[in-house]
């Protein structure tokens, strides 16, 4: 049985049983930490930690299990690899510039730069451009079409049998997941517009929202409380001090921290209401049976889920509560995710240092928040989750 260790409440609201709209109440706080410890057993997962937000506020934190191989307790100020939910906030940031004119979702990309994207070198840590110079297609791609893993490219180009990049389809006319549509993206604000990111994220993210631990970069400062991740396998993998600033996955955080800044995001605060609203609506259909392999068919259009798409940075889904929206993220031994239904603004954030956890997911956000419709199958393919 696990241990239940850094438990940490955070008495913004009483987190007691409040009944909604939807009919199910938000568990007491024993209650919660009793299924924690039933699902991380079920999934043989050594750490997790647990965010809930209702009524767009913090209302309870928690962390549970082990940091380390050598059974230092996680912590709610743990420093933990947050993946792709790095990609969410990073959208958020985005549409800061657009709300203040620096960037225009629909323009293409290609004319924020002094010469063709072609025409620059590869460099370390960006996507190799000039592979594209034979096919003019790059030129229609808008910053709304990388949001929305519609820019034809694959997931990175490292991935394809000859390591180039290229464009599987017409940008804009599906969804398939790219990292490296972000990355471009990244490109257009640092070369086009001279960002620097991590900096403006700092300065609009995490100092804005009281998120002390979280960076875009490795810091010296967080080996203090680190968390090691454990793969399938159960073999551990120290944490990576990343040195480069990556909008599709370099950002470390805490639970602490990126609960605060769900509960900012759902209340739409930050952004005008249009761009608030846009993030997480429905912006393009999702055609695919998965989320990967990245550059699958599409189902025949009678079997397509009418209750998913792509927002921007984030995927959208109706459910038995009516709109919500989520992002997951991955790594060999990092499982995320980070589910929202708009109604009553509640939102669970789960981070996993145990890549096992998500088998725990939709146990878990349905414990929190009901039934909401969150597409598990289509994020995860046929994983097999725990009762």
């Amino acid at each position: 049985m696990h241990r239940l260790l850094g438990v940490c409440l955070l008495a913004l609201l009483p987190f007691a049983a409040v009944a909604t709209d939807s009919g199910h109440p938000i568990p007491a706080r024993a209650a919660l930490d009793a299924e924690v410890a039933a699902a991380m057993t079920a999934a043989q997962a050594n750490g997790l930690a647990i965010a809930v937000i209702d009524a767009g506020k913090v209302v309870h934190v928690a962390a549970y299990g082990q940091r380390n191989a050598k059974g230092d307790p996680l912590e709610t100020a743990t420093v933990m690899y947050g993946a792709s939910l790095t990609k969410a906030v990073f959208a958020y940031t985005a549409l800061q510039w657009v709300d203040e004119g620096k960037l225009d979702l629909d323009r293409p990309i290609g004319e924020y730069f002094d010469k063709p994207l072609t025409d620059y070198p590869a460099e370390e840590g960006y996507g190799p451009w000039p592979d594209l110079a034979g096919d003019p297609r790059w030129k229609t791609i808008t910053a709304r079409m990388l949001l929305t893993h519609s820019s034809g490219f694959a997931n990175f180009a490292f991935l394809e049998p000859d390591e180039k990049l290229r464009i599987h389809f017409t940008p804009g006319t599906r969804y398939a997941y790219s990292g490296e549509g972000l990355i471009l993206l990244q490109y257009a604000i640092e070369r086009g517009l001279g960002l620097d990111l991590g900096a403006e994220m700092q300065r609009r993210v995490f100092d804005r929202f009281g998120m002390p631990n979280t960076g875009m970069i490795w810091r010296p400062d967080f080996a203090a409380n680190l968390a090691d991740g454990w793969k399938e396998d159960g073999t551990v993998e120290p944490h990576d001090e990343r040195g480069r600033v990556r909008a599709a996955g370099s950002m470390d955080t805490t639970i602490a921290d990126l609960a605060n800044f769900a509960a900012a995001l759902i209340r739409g605060e930050g952004l005008s209401p249009a761009s608030a609203a846009a993030m997480v609506t429905a912006q393009l259909p999702i055609t695919t049976a998965s989320q990967f392999p990245t550059l699958q068919d599409e189902l025949p259009p009678a079997q397509r889920r009418k209750d998913l798409a792509a927002g921007l940075g984030v995927v959208v889904f109706d459910g038995p509560q009516g709109a919500g929206f989520y992002k997951g993220g991955h790594s060999d031994s990092t499982g995320n995710t980070w589910v929202c239904v708009q109604q009553r603004k509640r939102c669970v954030v789960i981070l996993g240092n145990d890549v096992r956890a998500e088998r725990a997911f939709p146990r878990l956000v349905a414990f929190v928040l009901g039934e909401t419709g969150v597409p598990w199958t289509w994020e995860y393919g046929n994983k097999p989750f725990v009762p």
